[in-house]
């Protein structure tokens, strides 16, 4: 359906112009407040899902996190919401489908989305509230940003240290060696504008930053005439603006804005840099040096040179057939290619980025010659018309297919138009790509083209930085004991009228802390707001081939899915599933090898995998079944071609290639091995979980702790060419037996697509004959686990977990209502604002039966795992109101209501069937969830979160060996 379009517009503002996008099935309208001059572009679209998003430019020239701090200090209070944390209250008052708030380089957002009319509203008061009018009182920017307390608060005797969340956030952020390497690099590429700094902050520098720097900033930035907003959905712009003239824009004026934006001044000659990253003390630093080189390249916002940007890069890198990306996996200068490779063209210039992981410094020349080499032989062979043409096909799938399953459509599509207004570009060029697609198109006829952009853009482009970063065990120690001296000077250079402060601040944030708001004047939703049961999309069933069938408005994609139950397979077939699933797409297949097969998935397909589901039953969580799926999506012109592709796959992929079989793996180690500081609160759960169910231990042992550890023993094997035979020939053997399991098909298009594309199935899978044969399962699992797994980090990550009952338990809607109860009631302000942590919470798991505490990003370690217990003695002990359990109840509404893509709702109601969640059941569920009463969370609380029956795991650096043995935890080396 079309966009309502609504031609009134309010007087306040004035109306640029409107376009349609037909391949986005909306209306672009575009606005300028008349007296502030703030912008305003409003996605108009046939879309429940209203999305609201202001931006404020910010440009810090300084590594103090000072954008960063304020947009945490922001949120904690303003003028007509004088509470002291209005934002996460409002999280548990509403029936969101997102809420957040970001610090990008150069500008700063509050976006939100809700698919209720009512709760729209509410936050939208909230968020211009906080956003214009912002209270920043001194003692949130102490618990938000940083401060200096004695050890312990109320003892001067103790050392001091140093406390706060963004400090705390940081430190964690930055003990990533990929965050060091994008922020070192980024320093030298721009050595003046304000991408040199670390937007988020520096953790050395955050300390530096003072409460009138806050304000200033504040008084500066946080000004209409600064802002952009952003809409989408179909709440017409015009009622947008009356509620933005009403709730702030009318007190304004315009102002105008001194903001340091300029391009970057040109380098005359390439810089070599190497610079040093922590590691563990004693750790082995044997090929664990990054090497990339980066150059700076055009703006940005103008879409000609962005375009041409991504061409490059895709050409270059888009897969292993891409020669860029074929030298960096196969040249034995590293391990693997950089995460980093790729173009970066979200700041105001952007950078071509490419390089090499697991390496060692003095290859920083080898690389380079590499590089260049291969540029250079591009430059002289050329790139084939069909390669570009693949290309261009994979940039309008792109813009064509509707997401929205991890994050709004609309805020997607408000994520890619906020760079060019940013920067002073056209964000209706950037979202209505066709025109530009068809003049590419023209362009590519040109042999001399691509090899043009790759001279002038790179070979001849003097403006490039090589960073080599090397591991260094002392480091850490050297900056920690930087920082205890640092400190202990400052604490012998108090005076007693100091000391008094710190320890009456200490005092007087903890008050706060501990105070009960009334929270009366937030605006709210209560349970009389909440829909009926949200409608799934229903599928029709083709009993000729055992296809279920969805018709979906997806705009012009297909997507296909070969379903599989798995067989009987031992453990150690099992263990081999998640390089099996990474594997099937990035070999060969048939007469084909990897190469070819590469460019036949880019020119056919926007992209196939593999992967592995396991569930147990709605009343069982030990009982455990499992499916291998194999999965595809094209346009809709090519759904003959994507069918073919799955069922060759399917038949004949190929394991004997085993040099590339070897640089995958060395591939998936990397990434493994990098998620941990990104993700280490999962991993920690999913380790105190493992002996709590069977799929509990198969997470930990596939996707967990256990498999990031199995991944690098498996990569060290395999330097054993006998090894590595053995390992490629499991894999063909599991393939054999996967494919020859009786299938079915999933299959999600719009309706006249759909007769098509049921014949192209019958034909193509005519001959191909499935046997049901015995099924996997697994034996029970239960056993408690103690455990502290040891990994380079600043910061650490605490989980508690407790065996409780599967999804159709009756108790499990009160497990569930629990989790968001103890978060909001305790542990939010116990962990993140007492604690300095980044987050912390609790959560049942009804998939694997259990409840689940976190940490994230935390100072802490033995009084988060104390915190843990407190809460459940908290819930027992205190006189809890009706309103705390209305606000869980919402949550869980909210995530059970959670919109999804067309395709992404069809997928799910087709898995949810295939593992016994029928509708039925969801509302029986939901129903539950609706009537969970205050006795209800204590007796489960009770009856299943027993403390002698916890689990627990951290994942911790090495300093904190002796700690964690202390608390009867055994160590686990990752």
């Amino acid at each position: 359906m079309a966009a309502v379009i609504d031609n009134a517009t309010h007087p306040a503002f004035e109306k640029l112009r409107s376009h349609r996008i037909d391949t986005l099935n909306l209306d672009v309208e575009e606005y300028r407040h008349k007296k502030t001059g703030a912008r305003h572009l409003h996605l108009a679209a046939d879309n429940d899902e209203n999305v609201f998003f202001v931006a404020l430019r910010t440009f810090p020239m300084d590594s103090t996190g000072v954008a960063h701090v304020l947009e945490h200090t922001a949120l904690c209070g303003s003028e007509r919401y004088p509470v002291r944390d209005p934002f996460f209250m409002m999280i548990r008052r509403s029936l969101n489908t997102f809420m957040n708030a970001f610090t990008s380089s150069d500008w700063t957002a509050y976006p939100f989305a809700s698919m209720n009319r009512k709760d729209f509203d509410n936050l939208l008061s909230v968020y211009m509230d906080s956003v214009f009018f912002s209270k920043l009182d001194p003692l949130d920017f102490a618990q938000e940003g940083h401060r200096l307390e004695f050890e312990k608060p109320d003892d001067p005797s103790t050392d001091l240290v140093y406390r706060g969340v963004v400090y705390n956030e940081m430190k964690g952020a930055m003990s990533a060696p990929t965050s060091q390497l994008w922020q070192n690099l980024s320093s030298h590429l721009f050595p003046t504008t304000t991408y040199h700094y670390n937007s988020g902050g520096e953790p050395d520098h955050i300390v530096d930053l003072s409460y009138d720097d806050l304000i200033r900033f504040y008084r500066h930035h946080y000004h209409p005439s600064n802002a952009i907003f952003a809409t989408y959905g179909n709440i017409p712009a015009h009622e947008h603006h009356e509620r933005f003239e009403e709730l702030a824009l009318k007190r304004f004026d315009k102002l105008d804005i001194e903001l340091p934006v300029r391009d970057e001044k040109r380098m005359y000659a390439p810089v070599r840099v190497e610079q040093g990253y922590g590691v563990s003390e004693g750790e082995d630093t044997d090929n664990k040096t990054h090497i990339v080189v980066g150059w700076l390249l055009g703006h940005s916002f103008d879409l000609q040179e962005n375009l041409e940007g991504q061409l490059l890069s895709a050409v270059l890198l888009e897969n292993s057939a891409s020669p860029l990306m074929r030298a960096l996996e196969t040249t034995d200068i590293g391990l693997a290619p950089s995460p980093m490779c790729g173009l970066e063209d979200s700041n105001r210039e952007m950078t071509f980025v490419c390089g090499i992981e697991g390496s060692e410094p003095e290859k920083q020349k080898d690389l380079e010659g590499l590089l260049e080499s291969t540029l250079q032989k591009v430059v002289d062979d050329g790139v084939s018309e069909e390669r570009l043409e693949a290309i261009l096909h994979q940039l309008e799938l792109h813009q064509r297919e509707i997401a929205g399953d991890s994050f709004p459509y609309g805020l997607q599509l408000i994520m890619s138009a906020i760079s060019p207004m940013v920067h002073g570009g056209d964000p209706v060029e950037l979202l209505d790509l066709e025109p530009v697609l068809a003049t590419l198109r023209e362009k590519i006829r040109d042999p001399q083209y691509i090899p043009g952009l790759i001279r002038n853009k790179l070979l001849n482009n003097p403006h490039r930085v090589t960073l080599t970063l090397r591991p260094d065990d002392q480091l850490d120690a050297r900056r920690q004991q930087a920082i205890r001296e640092a400190l202990a000077k400052r604490k012998a250079e108090l005076s007693s009228e100091e000391v008094t402060q710190i320890v009456e601040r200490a005092q007087a944030l903890e008050e706060r802390q501990m105070r009960k708001d009334d929270d009366s004047i937030l605006p709210k939703v209560d349970l009389t707001d909440v829909p009926l049961q949200m409608p799934e999309p229903e599928g029709r069933f083709d009993g000729e081939i055992s296809a279920t069938v969805f018709a979906r408005g997806t705009n012009g994609l297909i997507y296909e899915q070969v379903v599989l139950p798995l067989p009987d397979l031992t453990e150690e077939e099992l263990l081999l599933l998640p390089y099996y699933s990474a594997l099937i797409s990035e070999v060969g297949c048939g007469d084909l090898d990897y190469l070819q097969m590469q460019d036949r998935i880019s020119a056919e397909s926007g992209g196939i995998g593999a992967s592995f589901t396991a569930k147990g039953r709605i009343d069982d969580v030990q009982a455990l079944s499992g499916y291998m799926i194999f999965s595809g999506k094209a346009l809709a012109r090519n759904r003959m071609a994507l069918t073919k592709l799955l069922r060759d796959v399917y038949t004949s992929a190929r394991f004997d290639e085993t040099d590339r079989i070897r640089e995958i793996i060395a591939q998936i180690r990397a990434r493994r091995e990098q998620a941990v500081t990104g993700s280490g609160h999962a991993l920690a759960m999913g380790a105190a979980a493992q002996g709590l169910s069977t799929g509990s231990w198969l997470a930990f042992r596939l996707g967990g702790l256990a498999g990031i550890r199995g991944t690098k023993e498996l990569d060290q094997s395999l330097k054993d060419p006998a090894a590595l035979d053995a390992f490629c020939q499991s894999l063909a053997k599991l393939h054999s037996r996967i494919r020859k399991q009786a299938r079915e098909f999933l299959v999600i298009g719009e309706e006249e697509h759909l007769p098509a594309l049921i014949d192209d199935l019958k034909s193509c899978w005519q001959d191909e004959e499935g046997v049901e044969s015995s099924r996997w399962s697994m034996e029970p699992v239960s056993f408690e686990t103690r455990e502290a797994w040891l990994t380079s980090t600043q910061v650490n990550f605490c989980a508690r977990a407790y065996s409780t009952v599967p999804i159709d338990h009756p108790d499990a809607a009160a497990l569930t209502v629990l989790g968001g109860f103890l978060r909001n009631g305790y542990l939010h302000r116990a962990i993140r604002e007492k604690g300095g942590a980044y987050g912390g919470g609790a959560a049942q798991d009804s998939v694997n039966g259990n409840f689940r505490f976190f940490s994230y990003r935390d100072p802490r370690l033995a009084e988060t795992l104390e915190d843990f217990d407190n809460a459940l003695l908290w819930l027992q002990e205190t006189d809890h109101e009706y309103q705390e359990l209305e606000e869980s109840i919402l949550g869980v509404i909210g995530q059970l209501d959670r919109p999804r893509s067309p395709a992404g709702a069809a997928r799910h109601a087709f898995h949810n069937k295939l593992f016994g969640r029928s509708p039925e059941q969801r509302a029986r569920f939901r129903e539950r969830v609706l009537s969970v009463t205050l006795e209800d969370l204590k007796r489960v609380a009770t009856t299943w979160l027993v403390p002698e029956k916890a689990s627990t795991a951290v994942v911790t650096g090495p300093e904190n060996r002796s700690l964690v043995e202390g608390l009867g935890l055994s160590i686990q080396e990752l």
